[in-house]
C-alpha cells in the first residue's frame, strides 16, 4: 500500500546566476549592516537606480525600526487636552484655537485622561446640548515609550485608531503620538491643514477678530499689516522672519501655547514643526487695540 503521505525530497534550484555575477558577488557582497544598507541606497540613486524620493523613503523605513514612541511623541508639557468639565464654549473654543482633530480628555487631573474626543463629534453637541460629552468620548490607547514605531504603526492600522497616550515606566502620561507622527517618519513631513503654499498668502483674518499669521511671514510683511515699527537692530539680524525674530527674543524655539508681545499685539504659538513656529496666532494685548 504506498504511503499516504510520502517523504518530500528537497528540489534544488538551479542557480542562474552567471559566473560574473557569483565573482561579483563574492567580491562586493551586499551590506550586512543598516549603515551599509543606506549607503547602498544612496549609491543606488547616484546610479539612477531609484528616485531621491524613494531613497529618503526606504532610508526612512529602516531607521525607523530602531525608533520609539518616546523618540517621537508630542511631550505631556505641551499637549493640548480637553477638561470633561469644562463649559462648552470653553471647549469649543479650545478645539478651534489649537485646530486639531482629536483630543485626550482628562477628569480632575491631566493625569487621569479618561478618552478621546473627536472635534466632529462637537457638532453633536451644538444640536442637542443636553447631550453627555461623555457619551462622544471614544477608547483611549495606552502605550509604553519603549513601543517601537514598527508595531505602534502596526497596531494603528488594526485598530484604526489615530492617536495614543504614551505612559513612561512609571505609569505617568509622557506625551501623545499619532500616526502622523509615525508616518512622517517614512515620508516626510505631511501637510495638513495650517500648510497653505506660499502665494496663497501667510495672514488670514478669523472670525473672532483675531489672526493667523505663518512663522515664515517676512517681518516687513507684519509691521505693515499690523502697523507695528521694530528697531532697527530687530531688523539688522540674520533672521527676516517673524518666527526668527520671536524666537531669537524668546532665547528659544518656542512651543505650541506659548506667547510674546510685540507692538502691542500677542503673538501666540498655535502649531510648530520641525524646530519652528509655523502659525501664530496674533490678537491685540490687553488694553491695547489694533492699528488702524
Amino acid at each position: 500500500m504506498a504511503d499516504p503521505h510520502p517523504e518530500r525530497i528537497p528540489v534544488e534550484r538551479e542557480d542562474k546566476r552567471s559566473f560574473l555575477q557569483k565573482l561579483a558577488e563574492f567580491i562586493h557582497p551586499g551590506p550586512d549592516s543598516r549603515d551599509e544598507l543606506i549607503e547602498a541606497l544612496a549609491d543606488a540613486e547616484d546610479n539612477d537606480v531609484i528616485g531621491a524620493e524613494s531613497r529618503v523613503m526606504l532610508e526612512g523605513v529602516i531607521r525607523m525600526a530602531d525608533m520609539t514612541a518616546g523618540d517621537v511623541m508630542v511631550a505631556a508639557p505641551r499637549m493640548d487636552c480637553v477638561d470633561i468639565d469644562a463649559p462648552y464654549d470653553t471647549l469649543l473654543h479650545g478645539v478651534i484655537d489649537t485646530a486639531h482633530s482629536r483630543f485626550p480628555v482628562y477628569e480632575g487631573d491631566k493625569e487621569n485622561i479618561i478618552g478621546i474626543l473627536l472635534a466632529k463629534d462637537l457638532l453633536k453637541l451644538q444640536r442637542s446640548p443636553a447631550l453627555n460629552i461623555r457619551a462622544l468620548l471614544r477608547p483611549v490607547v495606552f502605550v509604553p515609550e519603549s513601543k517601537g514605531l514598527n508595531d505602534l504603526l502596526r497596531d494603528f492600522r488594526g485598530n484604526r485608531q489615530h492617536l495614543a497616550v504614551v505612559i513612561d515606566e512609571f505609569g505617568r502620561v509622557a506625551g501623545l503620538i499619532t500616526i502622523e507622527d509615525v508616518l512622517e517618519q517614512i515620508v516626510g513631513e505631511i501637510e495638513d491643514e495650517f500648510d497653505i503654499p506660499e502665494d496663497e498668502g501667510d495672514i488670514f483674518g478669523l472670525a473672532d477678530h483675531t489672526y493667523r499669521v505663518s512663522g515664515d511671514t517676512p517681518i516687513e510683511r507684519v509691521a505693515e499689516a499690523f502697523g507695528i515699527i521694530f528697531d532697527d537692530e530687530a531688523l539688522s539680524e540674520d533672521f527676516d522672519t517673524i518666527g526668527g525674530l520671536v524666537a531669537h527674543e524668546m532665547g528659544h524655539v518656542p512651543k505650541r501655547g506659548e506667547h510674546h508681545a510685540i507692538g502691542g499685539f500677542d503673538f501666540i504659538v498655535l502649531h510648530t514643526k520641525g524646530g519652528a513656529v509655523r502659525w501664530f496666532k496674533v490678537s491685540p494685548a490687553r488694553g491695547n487695540s489694533p492699528a488702524d
